[in-house]
């Protein structure tokens, strides 16, 4: 029995941002003694937002769309003002990732929209706790090269599917954000 419930609720218009989410929560999954969900939300439904409910820690995921998250994800956010007008959510662990096309892409004004988000929802928001692959040898397969604190960033290029992008050091970055969220959430509930 987990006692530990993590959901990642994300959104997905080409399938990139879902092999993004795969990723946070096989990081999650690795940690060990965490029931980890993953939830598309453009499938909403009264078991979804049971889950949510039920969760120690909801990690949000959009791709970036035109500089924020995408019109799925944000009808979700518009639709948990029932759970945020209870508090709901209050003092869960968050944590949120996207993927452009581009390599900025305006990927940070998505993070920020779902951090914001989580601070409406009075949620404790949890960053990445990785380095940047900012040196002279780094190669964009390095985890971080897209040198993100505040949520897990990726890129695949528009004109590849999901089987080609993110690339590698991407999925890893995602990876191992999931794992921290997972560790953090642990710690938070003190569960050993």
């Amino acid at each position: 029995m987990n006692k530990v419930k993590i959901v990642i609720a994300y959104h997905s218009g080409y399938g990139h941002t879902k092999k993004q989410a795969e990723s946070v929560g096989a990081g999650v999954a690795g940690v060990g003694g965490i029931g980890v969900q993953l939830i598309n939300v453009a499938d909403l439904n009264d078991h979804v937002w049971t889950a949510l409910e039920e969760a120690d820690a909801i990690i949000f995921g959009s791709p970036t769309y035109m500089g924020g998250v995408s019109a799925d994800f944000k009808k979700f956010a518009d639709a948990s003002s029932k759970p945020w007008f209870g508090q709901k959510w209050k003092n869960k662990i968050a944590g949120g990732f996207t993927n452009s096309a581009s390599m900025n892409g305006d990927k940070g004004a998505t993070i920020q929209y779902l951090i914001t988000l989580a601070m409406q929802h009075s949620m404790i928001w949890v960053g990445t706790g990785l380095m940047p692959s900012n040196s002279g040898k780094a190669t964009r397969n390095d985890v971080n090269y897209l040198g993100a604190f505040s949520g897990a960033l990726a890129q695949s290029p528009s004109d590849v599917g999901p089987d080609e992008g993110p690339l590698p050091g991407d999925l890893e970055t995602a990876r191992l954000y999931g794992e921290r969220i997972g560790q953090i959430t642990k710690q938070f509930k003190g569960v050993a």
